[in-house]
């Protein structure tokens, strides 16, 4: 059945408007081109996004005819502006940008451990003031929250949990109390992290793949043929519950402490690293992530225990990915939170070599091509889809 004329204006509008955000200013010679569209169809849809004050003239083209063709189109940046939030259990970063995605303010505070929710609430909320403030935006549009814990399907919102602070749950509401306007959703952080990975990062040229979470505790996210998959409780991915050989006794439905957690969690990573002689102050994920990240620099001609410590944690990660791989076969395995960053490509060398001799099916691993910046990328991303969604839909829809 033909599409109606409206339904055939709003794809062809869409299809526009995605040209435009990915390949930046265009002529309507141009998105003829593109699209593949008549030149009568194309004046029609850039009037009519012109007119609803989606797109802009913002300069002209180097041909020398003159006229409508060699006029560049562009979107209006400035339409919406968006906040990307990363919530940790002792921190919080927000990134505040435009439609187009251009960051235009960015800000970090530190959350004391023995700071009160109220407290630690309106910290967060005053940042994010500070930044939209700093980025001179009128109001906010749309407004991602990367955040450790489950997102509960059903609701949105995250789940109860005895190991992460209250304030994380209440963040969301305080948020849509002073931007009333705007559009506040969360999502787990691992989730986002690997969105970015699909869009900017290590896995740009896969759609099917599972990001490894290695920070104070492990999680994974499954990307399978281009789509995230969350499970019918949202779970997909509580890699740290995960039975696995060398682990003391086995997890409870509260407690991860015996499952993959116990192997590869910040703390028990720290105590690896102690057992190998190497110097450790703690056992947060910072003090986990620095002893890695030193041993990875001395390289496999150094000294034998940073060499030893990093095989023997490669081989401790591979247990857990050889499991996923056997259900999955994902072809390819990132590896991403603060431990995963600091490994870079020589813990995930290491990796792949354990994970060939214990799986037949192939697996790539790679280091994060984001670093610590991916959760802010994959909250930026989901906000920026949100609000196109919502700013490119039809009149009235």
């Amino acid at each position: 059945m033909p599409a109606s004329p409206s339904t055939a204006r709003e794809i062809n509008d869409r299809l526009a408007l995605r040209l435009l955000q990915q390949e930046g200013p265009l002529t309507a010679g141009q998105l003829k081109q593109l699209t593949g569209l008549s030149r009568p169809t194309v004046a029609d849809l850039v009037e009519r996004l012109a007119a609803s004050g989606l797109i802009t003239v913002v300069g002209e083209s180097g041909e020398q005819r003159r006229g409508p063709n060699a006029r560049l189109y562009g979107i209006v940046a400035d339409r919406a502006h968006l906040a990307a939030l990363d919530v940790r259990t002792e921190s919080v970063s927000v990134l505040v940008s435009d439609l187009l995605g251009r960051v235009l303010a960015e800000a970090s505070v530190p959350i004391c451990a023995d700071t009160g929710a109220g407290a630690a609430e309106e910290q967060a909320v005053a940042l994010v003031e500070r930044a939209v403030k700093e980025a001179q935006a009128d109001r906010l549009h749309t407004v991602g929250i990367g955040a450790p814990g489950l997102i509960d399907p059903g609701t949105g919102e995250l789940r109860k949990s005895a190991g992460l602070p209250g304030w994380h749950r209440s963040l969301v509401a305080a948020l849509q109390e002073r931007f009333p306007e705007a559009r506040v959703s969360v999502e787990n952080e691992t989730n986002l992290a690997a969105l970015a990975e699909q869009q900017e990062g290590a896995a740009r040229d896969r759609d099917t793949f599972v990001l490894l979470w290695l920070g104070h505790s492990p999680g994974a996210a499954v990307v399978l043929d281009g789509t995230l998959r969350r499970g019918a409780s949202g779970g997909t991915g509580e890699i740290g519950f995960m039975p696995v050989p060398g682990s003391a006794v086995l997890p409870s439905a509260t407690d991860c402490s015996g499952g993959f957690h116990s192997l590869v969690g910040a703390a028990a990573v720290a105590q690896l690293a102690a057992d190998h002689g190497l110097s450790v102050t703690g056992e947060d994920e910072a003090d986990a992530a620095r002893a890695v990240r030193e041993a990875a620099a001395v390289g496999r001609d150094g000294p034998v225990a940073p060499g030893a410590f990093l095989d023997a944690l490669a081989g401790r990660i591979a247990l857990g990915i050889a499991s996923v791989v056997a259900i999955l076969d994902p072809g390819c395995v990132v590896l991403g939170g603060e431990v995963g960053q600091a490994g870079g490509e020589a813990l995930a060398a290491r990796v792949a070599e354990h994970i060939s001799r214990m799986s037949p099916l192939p697996t790539e691993v790679r280091a994060s091509g984001l670093g610590g910046t991916a959760v802010l990328r994959g909250a930026l991303l989901t906000a920026r889809e949100r609000a196109q969604d919502d700013l490119f839909a039809p009149p009235g829809r």
